[in-house]
């Protein structure tokens, strides 16, 4: 499976604890990365300073279902799940 175009879930709805250049402290849930590119493309795909864990994610389709809403729900559980 590839990224939906126009997506960005991943990089949005989870926290990421780990630096991102330009989020030394990482990102909250919810807010987008300031790495995101308007069209919802990384600008660092492929980049060695990408998070270890941008870097482990494989669009799936239990992650990434059929639609964007179904994958922010899916991303907004698994932090429910990781922050209680």
């Amino acid at each position: 499976m590839n990224c939906r175009i126009g997506c960005g879930a991943c990089c949005i709805a989870p926290s990421i604890s780990s630096p991102i250049p330009g989020m030394p402290q990482g990102k909250p849930a919810g807010v987008r990365c300031l790495q995101l590119t308007e069209d919802n493309k990384c600008k660092l795909f492929g980049d060695d300073r990408r998070p270890r864990v941008c870097k482990s994610l494989t669009p799936s389709l239990e992650m990434c279902g059929t639609d964007e809403s179904y994958a922010f729900d899916y991303w907004k559980t698994l932090e429910s799940l990781t922050t209680n």
